[in-house]
């Protein structure tokens, strides 16, 4: 009986996670064209065509449809069913981090808030992979939000100023240093969301995790020859993906380090 409800209770959440997949899809796409994020109408990119209801349902009309538009024939984005996938199995580790296996109503507000946290991340990340740029729109508001959910979840004041403005200032002075050229503005901003999100000591995981994978997947790009020295890397795309991850996994990270390096 257990292992039916945790089943329906993950088929629940992955569909509810595709859903909204799909709107951090829209979202992404109108901060870029500069339409209405709420009231303007579904349309194919390439040919303006209005879509209908079943040329939006998540990655099976992309699968049916063949990855083409309906009316023009050309292809769909990828972004639609990654974001989409990813999103889903995003929300089920939050369900499996916060409320599995005793779902309580005493931890559904941490969950609630790291749905709005990660889907905040999937649309920075996106658009900082496509068009190199982390706007502010998006990464303002994020850290206030993230400041006051986690002040109201208990964190203090103290700790949430003190992670936000450390990885910020980190950041800041790795930008005066180099001209902007090792990092971006937009990256500043990002590590003041980090630390909202993430407190302290967890934001310093999380930093020392997206240069180990930013450093990692550089290099393999180096190797196969899709980047060169002194190509533009996106950089925010290391630091959302490690905010999510110690989201998720941060304490269990961070006990495993301190326990290798004898200090627990």
């Amino acid at each position: 009986q257990k292992c039916y409800n945790l089943a329906m209770y993950i088929v629940i959440i992955a569909i509810f996670g595709l859903i909204v997949g799909s709107l951090l899809n829209v979202i992404i796409f109108r901060l870029k064209s500069g339409d209405k994020i709420v009231w303007a109408r579904s349309k194919c990119l390439h040919c303006g065509h209005q879509l209908s209801a079943a040329d939006l349902v998540p990655i099976l009309s992309y699968v049916f449809l063949r990855a083409k538009c309906r009316y023009c024939h050309k292809k769909i984005d990828w972004q639609y069913p990654a974001v989409e996938g990813v999103t889903a199995v995003i929300f089920v580790l939050g369900y499996l981090k916060f409320l599995s296996p005793v779902l309580t109503v005493a931890n559904l507000p941490a969950y609630l808030i790291f749905l709005f946290f990660s889907g905040v991340l999937l649309v920075i990340f996106v658009y900082d992979l496509k068009y190199y740029l982390i706007l502010d729109e998006v990464t303002l508001p994020a850290w206030l939000f993230a400041f006051l959910a986690n002040w109201l979840l208990g964190f203090s004041i103290f700790n949430l100023l003190l992670a936000s403005l450390v990885l910020a200032g980190f950041f800041l002075f790795q930008f005066i240093l180099s001209k902007g050229k090792w990092i971006g503005g937009g990256d500043i901003r990002l590590g003041l969301v980090m630390g909202a999100m993430l407190g302290w000591p967890m934001v310093l995981v999380a930093l020392l995790l997206s240069y180990i994978t930013g450093a990692a997947v550089s290099l393999g790009l180096l190797v196969f020859k899709q980047k060169s020295w002194g190509d533009q890397i996106p950089f925010g795309t290391f630091l959302t993906l490690a905010t999510v991850v110690v989201l998720l996994y941060g304490e269990v990270i961070l006990r495993w380090y301190l326990t290798k390096a004898h200090l627990l």
